[in-house]
């Protein structure tokens, strides 16, 4: 159901082309009141993109952008914007709720948990109140807290069985456990088969690893998304990280970043 309201301008803070595309989307679906104008896609593009131009009345900002957190914007430019943040990463809801924000959206995005962010946003303001002059909500963090509880238990949550794909003119479905892993590519997500199929998939990785089971999928670097059955051959690689040797063979780099080796090796040894 669209919202209907007064004017509003909007930023969006996202990385991946494939989730600006499907948010614009949605927000144009969910109410096309909201004008959307601009797109960043790093800390160092937003902090620019703020200071030239007049501050937007919303700002859907993704929180692991290339080069950081997007938390950081805050410590360099004074947003007084609402923010929805949309992630893949429950773990960063206290921070993200002690900035100026109104919501917390998990990825894939759905359409109720956006209707009902802009449902709140709208209830902030009144007729005769300009959307930049707001007053920040009370937050409810534990109430926050306990609704993500929720999202980000494994035994509670249901995770992806099977995608449903493209094949020429035909659409198959193939299950999960037939798959080795999801990588990116010039900003297209794929995934590859036992059988070295390839198919492309309409999700992003955020969306990929926040859908599949962490027990049989791990999440190696921003672009590659993997079980263990896909790992042939794991080497030392510098600056403290592994370089892995994948089936069916893989044309790029497959690199654990550092940051994510210990957490590799744990999972690997399950």
């Amino acid at each position: 159901m669209t919202i209907n309201a007064i004017t509003m301008n909007v930023l969006i803070i996202e990385d991946e082309d494939l989730a600006v595309r499907k948010l614009r989307k949605l927000v144009a679906d969910v109410d096309p009141s909201l004008q959307v104008m601009g797109v960043t896609a790093s800390i160092e593009d937003s902090v620019n993109w703020l200071n030239e131009h007049t501050p937007p009345d919303l700002i859907f900002m993704d929180i692991e952008l290339a080069d950081g957190q997007s938390f950081e914007i805050f410590e360099q430019i004074d947003i007084r914007s609402r923010v929805i943040f949309t992630t893949s990463y429950d773990e960063y809801a206290l921070q993200a709720f002690k900035v100026n924000s109104i919501d917390y959206l998990l990825k894939p995005i759905q359409r109720e948990d956006l209707e009902r962010s802009l449902r709140k946003l709208r209830e902030l303001t009144t007729i005769d109140q300009k959307t930049s002059e707001l007053a920040a909500p009370p937050l409810n963090i534990e109430k926050l807290l306990r609704e993500l509880q929720g999202a980000g238990n494994p035994a509670a949550k249901e995770y992806r069985k099977r995608f449903l794909v493209k094949q020429g003119q035909k659409l198959l479905s193939i299950e999960v456990n037939d798959i080795l892993y999801f990588y990116t590519d010039e900003r297209f997500s794929f995934f590859k088969t036992r059988t070295n199929q390839k198919f492309l998939v309409d999700y992003t990785l955020d969306e990929l690893a926040d859908s599949l089971d962490p027990a049989q999928f791990f999440r190696i670097n921003r672009g590659l998304i993997l079980t263990h059955g896909a790992v042939e051959q794991i080497q030392p690689y510098f600056g403290n990280r592994l370089a892995l040797t994948l089936k069916p063979t893989f044309d790029k780099d497959a690199i654990v970043s550092r940051e994510k080796v210990s957490d590799f090796k744990h999972w690997m040894g399950k």
